[in-house]
């Protein structure tokens, strides 16, 4: 992995929701390798395990949290932890969220549904509900955790992740459409919450990338684009998907406190030029 910026982050301390992922867990490696003290969290205990385990032994500082997003205790508990194994935090990313498939409707228009296909009016409450606590709840409980640290010191940053749905809502996603435009706007409430405690809050909104989470919707089984793939790329001006790594510059620039000392509230797209596609 080539690292975005030549910028150290030698000592800083970076904890991370989410890490058990490929795009949270690919910041983790590189804020390591950068050289910050990295808290990887997730619910996937086996997963942050084995990144911690594997930067270890490239001779980097990692260390990895089995962590619940959506329970405070938890999240206080584990804090400690971090204050013991490497200090108090000064960047935190918080990557924890993503949709559910029982909260997505089988069609894109109402009018083409057909018997036994779920639709809008199949959608629960309770999914609809679970949806939105993972990624509003799931920002909001981490940064009362982490954020305290920051205060106190007067110092740090906290970074956000959004999406192009919080743009123009996507067909077939209205819950995570709408969680994820509760993040643009969390996070420049957030920002002016913070202003005058030298803390900075920003968001990147990543573009279309494909992952485990996705791939059905993406790619058919033999391999193809499937009809959804073909209309994001249609509607992508450079004609591809964003890759992981295509993150990490943004998330370093927004989490830098001298190349971005006078950046906060700032919602970062990394698309691909998606969003400024008119379709025309």
């Amino acid at each position: 992995m080539n690292l975005p910026l030549t910028h150290t982050y030698k000592d800083k301390v970076v904890v991370i929701t989410g890490a058990g992922g490929v795009l949270c867990g690919d910041m983790a490696r590189a804020y390591a390798k950068a050289g910050a003290k990295v808290a990887a969290l997730d619910r996937n205990e086996d997963a942050v395990k084995a990144l911690a385990d594997e930067m270890k032994s490239e001779g980097y500082i990692c260390e990895g949290y089995k962590a619940n997003v959506l329970d405070a205790e938890e999240l206080e508990n584990i804090h400690k932890k971090v204050l013991s194994d490497l200090g108090p935090c000064d960047i935190l990313i918080n990557g924890a969220g993503g949709n559910n498939p029982r909260a997505t409707t089988d069609n894109e228009y109402q009018h083409e549904a057909k018997e036994g296909q779920k639709t809008f009016f199949d959608l629960s409450s309770e999914d609809v509900d679970f949806v939105f606590k993972l990624n509003f709840q799931g920002t909001l409980l981490p940064t009362q955790t982490f954020a305290k640290d920051m205060v106190k010191r007067g110092n740090g940053n906290i970074l956000n992740i959004s999406s192009m749905n919080a743009y123009i809502p996507l067909t077939k996603i209205p819950a995570y459409s709408g969680a994820k435009a509760a993040i643009s706007n969390f996070t420049q409430w957030l920002a002016t919450h913070f202003a005058g405690t030298g803390i900075r809050v920003n968001a990147i909104a990543p573009g279309f990338l494909v992952s485990k989470q996705n791939q059905a919707l993406l790619f058919n089984p033999d391999g193809t684009p499937t009809a959804r793939s073909e209309k994001i790329l249609n509607s992508t001006p450079t004609g591809r998907f964003v890759k992981s790594e295509e993150l990490l510059g943004g998330v370093f620039f927004l989490t830098d406190d001298e190349a971005a000392s006078a950046v906060t509230g700032v919602i970062l797209p990394i698309d691909a030029g998606f969003s400024a596609y008119s379709g025309v």
